[in-house]
Parts: C-alpha cells; structure tokens; sequence
C-alpha cells in the first residue's frame, strides 16, 4: 500500500470509495471540483498493489487552519492501520502548508473513528446536533492543535 497525492483521473476510484463508505456520498462532480481547486484543497489516496485505489483522505485549508472532508477506506482495508496512515500524512501536509489547528466532524457513534482521533490529539470542542443524515445523528466537532500532535507523535 502507498499513499500519494491525489490527481484528478483519481475522481473515479475516490467516488468508488465514497459510494462504499458513506450512506450519502459525494457526487463525482463534487469530487472533480474538489480535486481541481488545489489552491484550497489537500487530497491524498491510498493505492494496493493493483494501483487501485482503496481509500482517499482530503482536508480544506484556509488560512491558518485545517478542515479535514472525509477519510474513507475500503472494507477490505479497514481496521488495518491504513486509516492512521492516511490521518497522519493529510495532518503533516497541513502543519507544513502552514495550518496550526485542524478541525473535523465525526458521527458520535464512530467509535473507531473517535479512538484514532484521540490518538492523535483531538479534542471534542462541541456537538452539532442532527448533523448527520441516513441515519439522523450528532456530530462532535473536533480540534487539534498543531503543538498537541507535535507533543503526542514524539
């Protein structure tokens, strides 16, 4: 497995993956948006063997700060430590394009997501209630600073 940035003819294997995942994916014209405005957006995917792409992590960056989209990975992948591989490299593009603080939202129910993002110094901030859809859920609204991480990965 690699992970390298991500390109535009990756919009079809990313969408594979976000239909796989997510009870209300992307739309691949979302995806080809994203992937085009380079200027705001930190996209990275994870290739097996095959070249295939098996699982993408992308964050917004304005200013100063980080807004992670989605990390998705294929079932076959997960529970792997893929998903920390993907998490650390979009969190180290992002302290090196100048981000000090990320932030990310995160279904109150995803333990093993929750688990990871502790891991590596998040922080719940707040609750947004009804955020999530198909099923209707809360979100915790997560942070981590830049010094936090430093301190947790040493």
């Amino acid at each position: 497995m690699i992970v390298r940035k991500a390109k535009m003819d990756d919009a079809v294997g990313i969408y594979a993956v976000e239909k796989e995942t997510f009870s209300v994916p992307w739309s691949i014209e979302s995806i080809f948006r994203e992937l085009a405005n380079e200027e705001l957006t930190r996209y990275y995917v994870l290739e097996d063997e095959t070249k295939s792409i098996v699982g993408y992590a992308g964050l917004w960056r304005v200013t100063d700060e980080g807004q992670i989209t989605n990390i998705a990975l294929c079932k076959c992948c997960r529970r792997n430590g893929y998903g920390e591989l993907l998490l650390r490299v979009l969190m180290e593009a992002a302290w090196e394009d100048g981000c000090n603080d990320i932030f990310l939202e995160v279904r109150i129910s995803n333990m093993p997501a929750l688990h990871l993002y502790r891991k590596l110094g998040y922080t719940v901030l707040s609750v947004r209630k009804n955020y999530y859809s198909k099923p209707l859920e809360d979100a915790y609204v997560m942070n981590c600073r830049k010094e936090n991480y430093r301190r947790i990965i040493r």
